[in-house]
């Protein structure tokens, strides 16, 4: 029986290490960056620290949750007996007149009265989540994503002034961009723009796309990377090098 649990163990810890090389073999490190226009303008070597992850679904599933429970509004609420207005003075009598026995008129079992059980606000759904889980998770979403060829990286992303026709003619330009097609067709969650740095006319250009969400590459998180097909990164060396920070 020894021996066969060792062999056993032994073939599992072979696949885990066949399925880890697989995934980081199949993936391209070597990427290419495109202008606003869409053209080809030059490559950058993505590191395998960042872009070259092994999947992880239960740390993915867990992060996620918890940002989803960190994000809940609790508005729903119920009054107990002790917080609905009235029934300090018991209905009737305790004895003689053949009724059942009441103390108030305001217990769950009567109209108007209390609530049992029912959903409070000051229920506290929020969970910890490590800071050093989020970014695991983030980079591991990054890499599963850059696998199936849905990362694409932009050497500069500037308009003059905001004009939602400037956004749309870049949004055009992109989706030609090989694996990039469905940018523009998409009708929900299409792309997430993340930009090196603040600009407004960026954001205000692109304010009118429902399935388009610009923001700071400061912000990137779980969620965002995660209900978006594709991530699209603007000034990519600043970008790999602020991904490189939050692994330190």
């Amino acid at each position: 029986m020894t021996i066969t649990k060792e062999k056993k163990t032994k073939t599992v810890r072979a696949k885990k290490e066949k399925v880890t090389t697989e995934v980081k073999g199949s993936v391209a490190l070597d990427r290419k960056i495109y202008s606003q226009a869409g053209k080809e303008v030059g490559e950058i070597k993505l590191p395998e620290t960042i872009f070259a992850l092994p999947w992880n679904a239960d740390l993915i599933h867990q992060v996620v949750v918890s940002l989803m429970s960190n994000k809940r509004v609790n508005v729903a609420h119920t009054k107990t007996r002790g917080e609905v207005r009235g029934g300090g003075k018991k209905p009737w009598q305790q004895k003689g007149l053949g009724r059942a026995r009441h103390g108030s008129s305001r217990s769950p079992i009567w109209v108007g009265g209390g609530v049992s059980h029912g959903p409070r606000n000051d229920k506290d759904y929020s969970r910890k989540v490590n800071k050093k889980m989020k970014t695991k998770a983030l980079l591991v979403i990054l890499s599963k994503k850059m696998q199936d060829g849905e990362v694409f990286f932009l050497d500069k992303l500037s308009f003059a002034a905001p004009k939602t026709k400037d956004a749309l003619a870049t949004l055009e330009n992109i989706s030609k961009i090989p694996g990039c097609e469905k940018l523009v067709s998409k009708k929900n969650n299409s792309a997430y723009i993340a930009i090196s740095k603040k600009d407004v006319a960026v954001e205000k250009s692109f304010r009118n796309f429902g399935n388009i969400k610009v923001d700071e590459v400061r912000n990137v998180n779980v969620l965002d990377v995660l209900n978006h097909k594709y991530v699209i990164f603007e000034n990519a060396a600043d970008t790999v090098k602020f991904l490189e920070s939050k692994t330190k």
